[in-house]
């Protein structure tokens, strides 16, 4: 299968007035563009990482683009998230330095075969990488990325390696934004049961969020995948993982729409195994994108 054939086609719904609806959540596609353009001047001077109120992991980022701005949780028939998530804590511990893959060796081994080793047990001071990483440290002999994937989301079938599920991840992520300000904490009720929700408290992070991934396959578009920052190409391929990037997209433009989504299909259907042996390649972040592809 294609790899693209993940990528989801808006739905474009005509109003009586001639307009199109296609934007996140309850907004129009003009209001949000116009909330994204707003942030356009101090975008180009502020870097996400420049304030710690504001400064997210890949895992708060892929959850805040599947989270409902007002219903405050993610769809229920979104069933990629979960894995996805588990991509964003491998690729995240990468990028600290604290995972990496195995020599590739003289036999030239591929990387879906190449087992996940630990590369330094310091802590990162985020619980949930931290627990991952016990995991990793404590497992012999070493898994393939695949593996952990499967591990930490709880989906395999050996029943010695359930423990390493990493558990109530949405949950804990979203107390994370919370913390940071950018959600609230609500309960809502749905008839049987009562269910702990996170609204979104602050739209400007997550316009600056949205803005930056449409940006990075837009106005800012490299056509070439390793001079495009390491952390910005992980968001792209785990947001479309986790079936999240639509929500990214919806607010553009019809013709801006068709090139971002074409610019997507261009990086997923990349030879991984060729990029990853280039010269700088964070391999980390290769095997991960080709254990969503397999």
């Amino acid at each position: 299968m294609n790899r693209s054939d993940g990528l989801v086609r808006r739905a474009v719904k005509v109003r009586e007035n001639g307009g199109a609806e296609g934007g996140l959540n309850a907004n129009t596609p003009d209001d949000n563009q116009d909330a994204l353009d707003s942030l356009k001047d101090q975008e180009d001077n502020i870097d996400d990482g420049d304030s710690k109120e504001t400064r997210l992991t890949l895992m708060e980022e892929v959850l805040l683009l599947g989270l409902k701005d007002k219903e405050g949780y993610t769809s229920f028939w979104n069933d990629c998230i979960s894995s996805g998530l588990r991509g964003c804590i491998l690729i995240e511990l990468g990028l600290r330095g604290r995972v990496m893959i195995e020599k590739s060796g003289m036999r030239r081994r591929g990387l879906c075969t190449r087992k996940l080793i630990l590369k330094s047990d310091q802590q990162t001071g985020d619980v949930l990488l931290d627990e991952a990483l016990k995991h990793i440290k404590e497992t012999d002999p070493p898994e393939t990325v695949q593996s952990w994937i499967e591990y930490l989301s709880g989906e395999t079938w050996n029943p010695l390696k359930l423990r390493y599920q990493l558990k109530n991840v949405r949950e804990r992520l979203a107390k994370n934004l919370v913390e940071k300000g950018v959600l609230t904490t609500e309960k809502q009720n749905f008839l049987l049961f009562d269910m702990t929700t996170h609204p979104l408290s602050d739209n400007v992070v997550k316009c600056r969020l949205v803005k930056k991934i449409q940006d990075s396959v837009l106005s800012k578009w490299v056509n070439d995948p390793q001079r495009i920052d390491k952390r910005m190409l992980a968001l792209i391929f785990l947001a479309h993982a986790s079936d999240v990037i639509e929500n990214a997209f919806a607010p553009l433009n019809d013709d801006d729409y068709e090139v971002a989504m074409k610019r997507v299909r261009q990086l997923l259907d990349l030879d991984f195994e060729t990029e990853s042996a280039k010269p700088n390649a964070n391999e980390i972040l290769w095997a991960v994108f080709m254990a969503f592809t397999k």
